[in-house]
């Protein structure tokens, strides 16, 4: 028996498709990206069906292509999202979003008593722990976990 495959959101010429986020966190992805700002088309969708995590969304932005410290950012909120390079209509790369060892400039401190929230200086976190979350500031030392954490 064959099954027709259906495509729940539209196919892009060029651009980027952004794949298996949480779907509790797509407009944080959104947002982090600042895809509110820009002028192209863009299409998402959440509450899709996945068999990794039950439901995902997914964004379509066309005739974008994404900066590895950009792709560093969606890591930290979606840490399995993936990305498609679409030319043409065809997938000519894909990307697996990665957390990086060492955070700059990305996320917040959540210790109000840390330096980088008093002047105007970049944050820098290594990477404790990828799941649960766990970034140590290089500043005040202390650790900021998921529920805490706040992207620039």
């Amino acid at each position: 028996m064959m099954t027709k495959k259906e495509l729940s959101v539209r196919a892009i010429k060029n651009g980027t498709v952004i794949d298996h986020i949480p779907a509790t966190h797509l407009f944080k992805v959104i947002s982090i990206l600042g895809l509110d700002k820009i002028t192209d088309q863009i299409t998402f969708g959440t509450n899709l069906k996945s068999k990794q995590q039950g439901h995902k969304a997914i964004i379509k932005v066309a005739k974008k292509y994404f900066a590895d410290e950009d792709i560093n950012k969606i890591a930290l909120v979606a840490p399995f999202a993936k990305l498609n390079i679409i030319e043409d209509y065809q997938v000519v790369e894909k990307k697996v979003v990665e957390i990086p060892e060492q955070i700059v400039g990305i996320a917040k401190c959540f210790n109000p008593k840390c330096i980088t929230n008093n002047e105007n200086m970049t944050t820098r976190f290594s990477l404790v722990e990828k799941s649960p979350l766990a970034l140590k500031c290089q500043y005040c030392e202390k650790i900021t976990n998921e529920a805490h954490l706040e992207v620039l």
